[in-house]
């Protein structure tokens, strides 16, 4: 083998995707060790790794860096070129809004292989806080959604249920006797309603010290160790440990929610690529 081939490149983007072999591996139906020839191939043909072991999964190399956008290009160019030549039929308009915090790369991705597959369809994209997701949908100024909620409605998909919990850096102080310091989503986030009441709940004293729209913002609150605060279990890091006896706290659930005037090819089409690739 002297050039690049797009099935290599295929389960190479599939697995940098999903951050590990085995998820990357589900995403394209091939069986681990299958994946792992790929690479093997791919990293023989390239005479340089592509992927480096990060903790539990893995990360790109300066090489795989390197490569990723380049294959990203190749493969969204074939994807496109055959979805024109098929010509699928669907055309028209989808406004979609994603949210703006951990899950919005993944998402990002979708939104961009969508387009490629489905040339005729024009995608307006919200990526903003998902607190407004709601009132967008109800006066169709969104025609789907993906955000997190605290029960599933019968408008929604569920993709994923996340357990939610208190976490703070070791850096903390934690002293019993005192108030905790803790960090909260803004007004508008349910969240905080949560953790408010599992802090009555366990009778813990506390004092808000921080509050942030975002994960990003509550992260960086905890992990410079100013403050304990809620946050999903997909989110925890190395430098965060679980805090106890603050009360329990019911987990959340990412879904899929249509609007008014989500009906349609177009929308079943982008709700069927958005589930497939939370399942894998």
């Amino acid at each position: 083998m002297n050039a690049l081939d797009t099935d290599l490149l295929r389960t190479f983007l599939a697995i940098s995707d999903a951050g590990s072999f085995v998820g990357g591996a589900a995403r394209i139906f091939r069986s681990q060790s299958a994946a792992s020839i790929q690479i093997k191939k791919l990293e023989e043909l390239i005479g340089a790794p592509v992927f480096e072991r990060h903790g539990r999964g893995i990360r790109l190399t300066p090489t795989g860096e390197t490569l990723e956008p380049v294959a990203r290009q190749a493969v969204g160019l074939l994807d496109g070129t055959l979805a024109r030549l098929r010509d699928d039929g669907l055309s028209g308009s989808l406004k979609i809004g994603i949210p703006d915090d951990h899950s919005r790369d993944v998402l990002s991705r979708i939104i961009a292989d969508f387009s490629q597959q489905h040339p005729g369809v024009e995608l307006s994209v919200h990526c903003a806080l998902s607190s407004g997701f709601q009132h967008s949908l109800e006066t169709g100024a969104l025609d789907i959604a993906v955000h997190e909620v605290a029960a599933v409605g019968h408008d929604m998909t569920l993709l994923r249920t996340e357990p939610l919990q208190w976490a703070a850096s070791s850096l903390l102080d934690q002293d019993a006797n005192e108030p905790l310091p803790i960090a909260l989503y803004d007004r508008a986030c349910w969240w905080r309603d949560l953790a408010l009441r599992s802090l009555e709940s366990s009778g813990r004293t506390y004092r808000i010290v921080y509050s942030s729209e975002s994960t990003t913002g509550i992260l960086a609150a905890l992990e410079a160790g100013i403050a304990a605060g809620v946050v999903g279990a997909s989110a925890m890091t190395g430098r965060l440990k679980p805090v106890a006896g603050l009360g329990a706290i019911p987990p959340s659930n990412l879904v899929i929610e249509y609007g008014s005037g989500a009906e349609g090819d177009i929308c079943r089409a982008m709700a069927s690529a958005i589930k497939t690739a939370f399942a894998a």
